[in-house]
């Protein structure tokens, strides 16, 4: 008995998809993978294992234990992919390497990371995302951006936001007053996990003057519309927290120009939770949801790790969130269509073969029952699983 049950469990941190929530996913993911073309990126696939010395090239170190790692017969270290960033990267760095630029991809695959597991949480999820690589432009920010509000709008999310942030701001402020790298970086993991408590006794133990230290605690505290940037202004004393808000604001025009400046906020206090990020980085928030929906940004250094330096922004979706959001803000899920069920009497199955197939040729959405039924049978049968029409062979 014990091991019945055993059998029959999942691993922790994993689920199934029964038969309604993977059409909803798997519709999503149909018309990502749709967007993501219609806007010039190309799809690409790569391992789901990969060496674990890729996955934490430069400074993925931090990341290594939430990986879920082995070793192959080679003894070998490789671990289960964490994210899509970096081997998208190793494949631009290997395969593609001679690809002319600027380089458009996309993926739609899951991912593994030891979490703790809660709603919207799991050790293995799905993404979808992009990567532009080849240009430190703002227009390419702009468009990753863009793209991100156009693929939560088509999945039927109306009521969003996107917080827009800017990891030089935060490395500019701190630089202006000259902090240990130590400091910089305890300080860097408070403002990312929103810790004002711990943020604040940090910094009031850094031997800095006064005024300097109430700046410090505000930064977290720096999100609302384009009056908050002129405000940022005044307490960005140097060059690098400067051209950071510069930055944003050449973004945010462009992304008026795209018409979804609406859906965008600036929150000077997101740095996320990956290190390897140099410039603009942004998430997306919607009502009933702890979490974002949506996160990426600008990572110029990481292809350079693996020897083809190049500048890079990008952004992944997360599909169970969009599924969860749309579940709590009680939006109808996409689901695929069931246009019509085939039903026959006894001894005209051949003719009911050939009508589904005509009409699956036709467009369709069609299911041919597998045996001979009564009418009132197959209106049953029809209801039951939902099908907009019955076609009967009497």
């Amino acid at each position: 008995m014990e091991k019945d049950k055993v059998v029959l469990e999942i691993p922790y941190g994993t689920r199934d998809f029964l038969p309604d929530e993977a059409a909803g996913k798997r519709v999503i993911e149909n018309q990502l993978a749709g967007l993501f073309a219609k806007w010039g990126y190309h799809e690409v696939v790569t391992p789901t294992i990969e060496y674990l010395d890729t996955l934490t090239m430069g400074n993925g170190r931090s990341l290594e234990p939430h990986m879920f790692k082995f070793f192959d017969k080679n003894n070998r270290t490789v671990a289960l992919r964490h994210e899509m960033t970096t081997p998208i990267a190793r494949l631009v760095a290997s395969r593609l390497k001679e690809a002319p630029m600027p380089l458009k991809l996309s993926y739609i695959s899951n991912v593994y990371r030891y979490e703790q597991t809660q709603t919207g949480r799991q050790c293995e999820f799905y993404q979808a995302g992009v990567e532009l690589m080849g240009s430190s432009s703002a227009s390419a920010d702009a468009e990753v951006i863009a793209l991100a509000i156009r693929g939560l709008l088509c999945s039927g999310l109306k009521d969003f936001k996107i917080c827009l942030g800017q990891v030089e701001f935060v490395n500019g402020v701190m630089e202006q007053y000259q902090l240990p790298d130590g400091k910089k970086e305890k300080i860097r993991r408070s403002i990312e996990e929103r810790n004002l408590v711990g943020l604040e006794t940090l910094v009031d133990s850094l031997d800095i003057p006064l005024n300097a230290k109430e700046i410090l605690k505000r930064i977290p505290l720096l999100h609302g519309d384009e009056s908050m940037l002129k405000e940022a202004y005044g307490i960005a004393l140097n060059a690098q927290s400067r051209r950071a808000l510069d930055n944003l604001s050449e973004i945010f025009a462009l992304l008026e120009c795209y018409g979804v400046g609406q859906y965008v906020t600036f929150d000077l206090g997101i740095i996320r939770d990956f290190n390897y990020y140099t410039g603009m980085v942004f998430e997306a928030y919607t009502p009933g949801l702890g979490f974002p929906l949506c996160g990426g940004g600008r990572y110029d250094h990481m292809l350079s790790d693996f020897g083809n330096a190049c500048p890079a922004t990008g952004f992944a979706i997360g599909i169970e969130r969009i599924l969860l959001a749309l579940e709590r803000q009680g939006i109808k899920k996409p689901e695929f269509p069931k246009d019509v069920f085939v039903a026959y009497h006894e001894g005209r199955t051949a003719e009911a073969v050939t009508k589904a197939t005509e009409l699956r040729e036709a467009g369709k959405m069609v299911e041919l029952a597998l045996s001979a039924q009564t009418e009132a049978e197959a209106k049953r049968c029809q209801k039951e699983m939902g099908y907009k029409e019955l076609v009967y062979l009497a």
